[in-house]
C-alpha cells in the first residue's frame, strides 16, 4: 500500500515556475511507476508526465514537453514535477499517482494510488 501526499501548487503569473512534489509512503516505493495527472475544471483528468521505477524511462504529453520535468528521488520516497513557462492552460488540479507496476505507464487505469490533489493557477 502506497499513500501519497502533494505539494507545493499554488498561483503563479504565466511564464513563472512551480515545483510539485509527492512525498509517498511505504517501503516499495521504489518498485512503483509514478505519475503526475491534471485535470481543469469540465476536463477530463489527463496524464501529465509519468517515471518508471528507477527514472529510466519517462514520459511527457505533448503540451507540457521542454516545459515540464519529471524526476524521482527513491531515497527520499519523492517524485517532482517541475513546471517551467507556465501557460493560463496549465492551470488545474495536479495529481501524484502510483502503479504496481515497475515500467513506465501511460493509461490512466494502471494506477492504483492518488494523492488527494495540489492547485496550480497560472495568471495570465
Amino acid at each position: 500500500q502506497v499513500q501519497l501526499v502533494e505539494s507545493g501548487g499554488g498561483l503563479v503569473q504565466a511564464g513563472g515556475s512551480l515545483r510539485l512534489s509527492c512525498a509517498a509512503s511505504g517501503r516499495t516505493f521504489s518498485r512503483h511507476a509514478m505519475g503526475w495527472f491534471r485535470q481543469a475544471p469540465g476536463k477530463e483528468r489527463e496524464l501529465v508526465a509519468a517515471i518508471s521505477w528507477s527514472g529510466g524511462s519517462i514520459y511527457y504529453a505533448d503540451a507540457v514537453k521542454g516545459r515540464f520535468t519529471i524526476s524521482r528521488d527513491n531515497a527520499k520516497n519523492t517524485v517532482y514535477l517541475q513546471m517551467n513557462s507556465l501557460k493560463p492552460e496549465d492551470t488545474a488540479v495536479y495529481y501524484c499517482a502510483g502503479t504496481g507496476r515497475v515500467t513506465i505507464a501511460t493509461a490512466r487505469q494502471l494506477y492504483d494510488y492518488w494523492g488527494q490533489g495540489t492547485q496550480v493557477t497560472v495568471s495570465s
